[in-house]
């Protein structure tokens, strides 16, 4: 019997193994698939790498903000190999490490339970005093939808595979990754049309904020809100797609239809109702948000495999905080320790940092919101990059910075510090005594925490 057996070989898989190590030789990795990650495969790292080459071209294009004219000529054909070019340089770093593991703790195959301390894997049986799962995820595609469009239709795992860009395109979806791939394709020439089951974009909770984001994101895409395509046809040409808008019935051809409408978790090919009849539906199994822990089973789940926050530095902390749990012969420990921080690498980009207003007035926490527009913000005009705007909630007792939404140019390093505040439990008076220099993006912070220090003052 293993000491630990963890199945899955993702972000939180590889996390995991690498904390357990240090406490047992005893123990077994398990993984279906390709022994890299879904970040640096098909996620975080191709998809930036498409993005840094759409944005330099929008840079490239999008001159008069800076007093400047250009005549350039575009290429783009070299762009899909560029980001596999670069795609696999990452993914075989994570090789590399995975090879250098003993043999004798890795195995290739399927994971199923039997019990739960039982797992059958290549017909074999295995048993281990605990077990994590960290099975991640995969795309939601419409298997009959599939089936008439054939290689048409593709996911978020897919598009990295595209030999060259296509000349079209159709998005659904208006979530992280279909706004960041959407505008990334819209930029770099593919004819782009979003289709959105809802008037959303990206993961702004905020009603002024996410109406912004909208107004300005208009401006450059072709996005059709509360609008699903009634039907596709596969043709010699292409995909037609029909959409009513306005009651009136329109059609438009595209190369590729792309499914970006979120991933679900591959928890279901564990049969993990072999366990208990309560576990059949993966979507509603008792896991507890602090331990991770299945139940009061000796199963952990950590990872993208069941969570909200789909992020990867999560994934990593989770896998090693629950191997300490499990090995340390600490007590037990809440693993949900980092402040919440999440980004969108759109243009303007997106973030969230801390517990956003939703958040707070379902906690009936009384604060206020100090607020800066970035679109009258010197450095922002000065780099033409004047846009969006961010909001900064403050505990109106205690004063602390309690979280943040932001829509802005450089909104990826905002955020970063004002997680960094909020873990420090700063107050809008600490963070207004920090150095801010003039003239820089981060005077904005210094804005919106003098107009919530203005309020709280008069309140």
């Amino acid at each position: 019997m293993y000491d630990l057996i963890i199945i899955g070989a993702g972000t939180a898989g590889i996390s995991a193994y690498k904390e357990a190590i240090k406490y047992t030789d005893n123990l077994l990795i398990i993984n279906d698939g390709p022994w890299d990650t879904t970040c640096a495969r098909v996620g975080c790292m191709p998809s930036k790498v498409l993005i840094a080459s759409a944005n330099r071209v929008h840079e490239i294009q999008n001159l008069e903000g800076l007093g400047l004219s250009a005549t350039v000529k575009i290429d783009t054909s070299q762009v899909m190999q560029h980001v596999q070019q670069l795609r696999d340089r990452f993914t075989r770093a994570t090789l590399k490490d995975v090879e250098s593991w003993p043999s004798e703790h890795k195995m290739s195959g399927r994971a199923e339970f039997i019990n739960a301390n039982t797992i059958q894997v290549n017909h074999q049986e295995y048993q281990a005093k605990n077990f994590i799962l960290a099975v991640g995820s995969t795309p939601n595609i419409d298997a009959k939808l599939k089936q008439r469009l054939g290689d048409r239709l593709i996911t978020t795992d897919q598009i990295f595979e595209l030999k060259q860009l296509p000349q079209s395109i159709a998005v659904i979806g208006s979530g992280v990754i279909a706004l960041e791939l959407a505008q990334a394709m819209h930029r770099l020439g593919v004819k782009t049309e979003i289709f959105a089951r809802s008037r959303k974009v990206g993961t702004l909770v905020s009603k002024n904020l996410q109406q912004v984001a909208q107004n300005e994101l208009l401006k450059e895409l072709n996005l059709n809100f509360e609008i699903l395509p009634s039907d596709y046809t596969r043709t010699e040409h292409g995909i037609e797609i029909i959409y009513q808008q306005n009651d009136t019935k329109q059609l438009i051809t595209v190369d590729y239809v792309l499914s970006a409408t979120g991933r679900q978790s591959r928890l279901n090919t564990l049969h993990l109702e072999k366990i208990s009849s309560i576990f059949s539906d993966p979507k509603k199994i008792p896991v507890n948000p602090n331990t991770k822990q299945l139940s009061n089973y000796p199963i952990y789940i950590v990872g993208d495999a069941f969570t909200n926050t789909p992020i990867q530095h999560e994934a990593a902390h989770e896998g090693k905080l629950v191997v300490q749990n499990i090995l340390s012969n600490k007590q037990v420990s809440n693993i949900k320790t980092l402040t919440p921080l999440g980004i969108v690498f759109s243009s303007p980009e997106m973030a969230s940092v801390g517990q956003n207003s939703l958040q707070l007035e379902e906690h009936k926490v009384s604060f206020i919101t100090g607020v800066i527009d970035y679109a009258k913000q010197g450095r922002a005009i000065v780099n033409a990059k004047n846009q969006g705007a961010v909001e900064i909630y403050i505990d109106k007792d205690s004063r602390k910075v309690l979280g943040a939404e932001l829509f802005c140019h450089e909104a990826e390093h905002l955020a970063h510090i004002l997680a960094w505040m909020i873990d420090e439990s700063l107050t809008v008076d600490d963070l207004l005594d920090k150095p801010y220099y003039h003239p820089t993006i981060e005077e904005g912070l210094r804005m919106a925490l003098k107009h919530a220090k203005r309020q709280l003052n008069n309140d």
